[in-house]
C-alpha cells in the first residue's frame, strides 16, 4: 500500500485550534479523519502537524481537512 504525508504548519491553523497545544490538535485531526473512514495517523512535529495516510484516501482526507479549514 502506498502512503502519503500531509504537513500542516502551525501558522496555518485556524484560530479555534490552539497551536500552543499541538499534540491535542494532532489528536483532533486524527480523530476527524478516522471518523471519516480514513486510516490516518497524525503527530506533532517541530513546526508542523504530520498526517500519514494511504495514498488512495488522499481525496477523502482533503475533504475532511478542508471542512476543518486546514486546507
Amino acid at each position: 500500500m502506498a502512503l502519503t504525508t500531509i504537513r500542516i504548519g502551525y501558522d496555518s491553523l485556524p484560530e479555534e485550534l490552539d497551536c500552543r497545544q499541538p499534540e491535542a490538535v494532532a489528536a483532533d485531526i486524527k480523530r476527524a479523519l478516522r471518523a471519516g473512514g480514513i486510516a490516518a495517523d497524525a503527530s506533532d512535529l517541530f513546526g508542523y502537524i504530520r498526517v500519514d495516510l494511504p495514498a488512495a484516501q488522499l481525496a477523502a482526507a482533503r475533504r475532511v481537512l478542508a471542512g476543518m479549514q486546514l486546507l
